[in-house]
């Protein structure tokens, strides 16, 4: 039997998190329930949850558990790889953060025959995104992507030829 007077400490998002999207230690807040036998994650890791992944879309006023968060590493497993992309305006969309989804493309260059792009990962992570410095205006972009595909997204992005587009709500 179920004691509903005792109360236990669990984190509460107050902001919604997209899946794939890193949970921000802004948006959990303490609250204090009953302690239903519900594996809520307490309060007290806070700290170490505030630094996944959302597996899932969080809304507001939801009571986190450890099945709704993912570490950013789970994506690192044998047969995929992270990949570093130099990409310029324009190869890119402006809303780029990292967790995000997007397809990786191939875009042939000018001197090509046949001028067709071709989807090289279909969803891949957005693992950083890392502003440029105030020596070139090329943003740096980790994706993980199949290994079989790394070594050609490699080559292509070191001639330009990628292109990245945002899947909204891409898991």
């Amino acid at each position: 039997m179920l004691d509903s007077s005792a109360r236990v400490s669990a984190i509460r998002i107050t902001q919604q998190v997209t899946a794939g999207q890193p949970l921000d230690r802004a948006g959990l807040e303490e609250v204090r329930i009953a302690d239903t036998g519900i594996s809520y994650l307490p309060w007290s890791e806070r700290t170490i949850y505030a630094q996944r992944l959302a597996r899932v879309t969080l809304l507001p006023g939801t009571l986190l558990t450890k099945q709704m968060t993912a570490a950013g590493s789970e994506e690192i497993i044998p047969g995929r790889a992270r990949v570093g992309l130099a990409l310029k305006l324009g190869q890119f969309p402006a809303e780029l953060e990292s967790g995000q989804r997007v397809q990786v493309i191939y875009l042939p260059g000018q001197e090509s025959i046949d001028r067709k792009s071709t989807v090289l990962a279909q969803s891949a992570l957005v693992d950083a995104v890392i502003e440029p410095g105030s020596r070139g205006s090329s943003r740096l972009v980790n994706v993980i992507v199949d290994s079989a595909v790394s070594p050609m997204i490699a080559g292509y992005a070191s001639n330009g030829q990628i292109v990245l587009a945002y899947l909204p709500g891409a898991h």
